[in-house]
């Protein structure tokens, strides 16, 4: 046995577990420990039944319950620990982040609707940072801002900072599902904002944009830095816009 304390545990006695129907009998596991812990029957930390009564209790063999606790685990659900058996994970953002992932792997996505989602994003980022930031927050972005107007003639540093910068105000809601989310996004655009800041005077009018979201977060103006984050990120648009449009063609 482990020495490690140990949550609480809750009893397991009254988890409401089916005979497997389906075809696919660990995908069915899968589905009701992941129903179990959304309903709250399952709590973060809490250990699962033992293997034997998870067989009896799903009318399963072990090598598909097996298969089943091995995908949950991998996909940051569960937690299993030799000796320890297996238990609910407490932190749930590597499931998070897997399955986003997966899923933006998997699709192709149009950059101006990731664009689009990004703006929705970033607006709430904004506001909740005027709301919740607090002065060690604060200095960073301000900090933030010096570096990248000292790193204007430098696309690629100025680039890098951007990201940090944006991060760093999302960090600044304390709503760590909304930083997981921009976190995402803000991955799979970084070839599309690379191009964006190629533009003519893009890098010397996003420095100008920022300041004016900084100004209002420090001024504690949460609708008013929504709106600059919006019109920020719409000009950005329209910057990816023109940048993408054949030579000879822009109006």
């Amino acid at each position: 046995m482990m020495g490690s304390a140990k949550m609480p545990l809750k009893k397991t006695g009254r988890l409401r577990l089916k005979p497997i129907l389906k075809k696919s009998i660990s995908d069915d596991i899968v589905e009701q420990i992941i129903t179990l812990i959304s309903s709250g029957e399952l709590a973060p930390g809490q250990r699962l039944p033992s293997e034997r009564e998870l067989c009896m209790r799903f009318g399963a063999g072990r090598s598909s319950l097996r298969e089943g606790l091995r995908c949950l685990s991998i996909m940051g659900i569960l937690t299993a620990r030799v000796g320890d058996g297996t238990s609910v994970a407490v932190d749930g953002s590597k499931f998070l982040d897997t399955v986003l992932q997966w899923r933006m792997s998997m699709e192709q996505h149009n950059i101006e609707d990731l664009m689009q989602v990004r703006i929705a994003l970033e607006g709430l980022s904004s506001a909740a940072a005027a709301t919740n930031g607090d002065d060690t927050d604060f200095k960073a972005l301000e900090s933030l801002i010096s570096r990248m107007e000292n790193a204007v003639e430098d696309p690629r540093r100025f680039a890098t900072l951007d990201s940090e910068f944006h991060l760093s105000l999302a960090r600044a809601s304390k709503n760590k599902l909304l930083f997981d989310l921009i976190s995402l996004i803000r991955g799979q655009l970084e070839r599309g904002v690379a191009r964006v800041l190629r533009s003519p005077d893009a890098i010397p009018l996003s420095v100008m944009e920022h300041r004016d979201i900084i100004a209002l977060i420090l001024a504690r103006k949460p609708q008013k830095a929504r709106a600059a984050m919006d019109s920020h990120l719409n000009a950005a648009v329209l910057r990816y816009r023109k940048s993408i449009q054949p030579k000879g063609k822009e109006e």
